[in-house]
């Protein structure tokens, strides 16, 4: 019964830490590929910016952005699902 009760309440707040977790990956995707020379998207937009290629730098960016937004709009969803009150 308790835990019923205190998993609603405490859910709310990891899953605002997993979703900025999860954003800051994708921020740190290009230095962890620059220092380990894995070949992803950080190190196409670092090569990108190196080379002042625009066009790919501005598609990468609405890319993580995009990411960014899904992943904020999942966390927000999943906060309804794990406690009812919160309403939006």
């Amino acid at each position: 019964m308790l835990s019923r009760h205190a998993l609603g309440n405490a859910a709310v707040p990891i899953l605002t830490i997993i979703g900025i977790s999860i954003t800051m990956l994708i921020g740190g995707v290009v230095v962890t590929e620059s220092v380990f020379n894995i070949p992803g998207l950080g190190r196409l937009v670092l090569d990108a910016v190196l080379s002042r290629d625009f066009t790919v730098i501005q598609s990468l960016i609405v890319l993580f952005s995009m990411i960014y937004i899904v992943v904020n709009l999942l966390i927000d969803i999943s906060y309804m699902v794990v406690d009812p009150r919160i309403d939006y």
